[in-house]
C-alpha cells in the first residue's frame, strides 16, 4: 500500500490492517498513551473543496502523531493558476512527505501519485470517499462486533459515498442494498465490481426494499458540494428517498444509522431518527480522526 486513493484499491487484507491499527491507536488517546509514530514528519493538505471534519481531523490527527500538518488552499497554491498538477506533485515532494488531497476530479488525486514520489491521500473527490468508509467501517465493527452476516443498505444518490460504501462493506464480507432513483446509480466501474459478488449486492429503487431486515442503514446529502443548482430538482427526484419511521420499521429492531455529515434533516433523514442514533453518528465522526492516523502511520510511518 503506497497511497489511498480509492477502496477499488484496498485488499480486504490492508482495510483490516488499517482498521486493526485505528483501534489500537483509539484506545491509547483514550489512555493517554503517547504514539510519536510520525515524530518530524510533515503532511501537506491541499483543499479545493471546503471541509470541516477533513481538516480538522487529519490536522488533529497529525498533531497527535508528532508531525506537522500544513494547510494548503487552492487559492494559495499555483495549482489553483495553472500550474499542470504533475509538476505541483514533483515540487511538493521534495518538502513533504506525505499529501492530502480534497478535490472534485479523481483523475487529479490519481496524477499526483504518478507524478509524486510521496504517499498521496484521497480525502475526497467526486468518485469516491475512502477516508469516511474506512471510519463508516470502524464504526460498525465496534457497535456489531463483526462485519460476516451483516448487511448494509444505502438510500439516496449514487454519489461518492454510495460508490466507496459498496466497494469497502463488499470487502470486508457485508451484504450491500442500494436503493437509488434512475438517473442517480452508483458509477459503473463500482457496479461492474458489485456484479463480481452476485446475490451479496442488490441496486433498487425501492428503498424498503433495500432496508429489508438490514443491520446498518447509511444515507447522505441528496445535494453535494458543487450540486447546490441541483437542490430543487434533486428534491423532487429524491421524494421518498428519506430515511424516517417507515424505513426504519424494515430494518432489523437494532439497527444502527450512519450519516457521514453534514445532515439535511427532515430531507433525507428526520430530526427523530437522526437523534435517536446520534450516538453512533457522532462516533463515526469521530472514527474518521482514528482511521486516517492508522491510514498516515500505515503509509508514512
Amino acid at each position: 500500500m503506497k497511497h489511498l486513493l480509492k477502496m477499488l484499491d484496498l485488499s480486504t487484507e490492508e482495510i483490516l490492517d488499517i482498521l486493526n491499527l485505528a483501534d489500537q491507536l483509539k484506545y491509547e488517546l483514550k489512555h493517554n498513551i503517547p504514539h510519536p509514530h510520525l515524530k518530524g514528519k510533515t503532511l501537506g493538505m491541499i483543499f479545493q473543496k471546503s471541509s470541516t471534519r477533513t481538516r480538522v481531523s487529519f490536522e488533529t490527527g497529525m498533531y497527535q502523531l508528532g508531525g506537522y500538518p500544513l494547510f494548503l488552499s487552492s487559492n494559495d497554491l499555483q495549482i489553483g493558476r495553472g500550474e499542470p498538477v504533475q509538476d505541483t506533485a514533483r515540487v511538493l515532494s521534495r518538502y513533504l512527505d506525505g499529501i492530502m488531497i480534497r478535490t472534485f476530479e479523481q483523475a487529479e488525486v490519481e496524477a499526483l501519485a504518478e507524478y509524486g514520489s510521496i504517499p498521496i491521500i484521497n480525502g475526497l473527490t467526486d468518485f469516491c470517499h475512502p477516508c469516511q468508509i474506512l471510519a463508516d467501517l470502524m464504526t460498525i465493527r465496534e457497535f456489531k462486533g463483526q462485519f460476516e452476516g451483516l448487511k448494509m443498505c444505502f438510500i439516496g444518490d449514487g454519489n461518492n459515498m454510495a460508490n466507496s460504501l459498496i466497494v469497502g462493506c463488499l470487502k470486508v464480507g457485508m451484504k450491500v442494498a442500494v436503493a437509488c432513483p434512475e438517473g442517480y446509480h452508483p458509477d459503473k466501474q463500482v457496479l461492474d465490481f458489485a456484479a463480481g459478488y452476485g446475490d451479496m449486492f442488490e441496486l433498487t429503487d425501492s428503498p424498503l426494499k433495500a432496508a429489508e431486515n438490514c443491520d446498518v442503514i447509511f444515507t447522505d446529502v441528496w445535494a453535494s458540494m458543487g450540486q447546490e443548482g441541483e437542490a430543487e430538482k434533486r428534491k423532487i427526484a429524491f421524494k421518498g428517498y428519506q430515511v424516517n419511521d417507515e424505513i426504519m420499521a424494515a430494518a432489523k429492531p437494532d439497527a444502527m444509522v450512519q450519516h457521514c455529515l453534514p445532515a439535511h434533516r427532515e430531507e433525507e433523514i428526520t430530526e427523530k431518527v437522526f437523534e435517536a442514533h446520534a450516538k453512533e453518528i457522532f462516533e463515526e465522526a469521530e472514527n474518521r480522526l482514528h482511521a486516517q492516523k492508522a491510514v498516515m502511520v500505515k503509509l508514512m510511518g
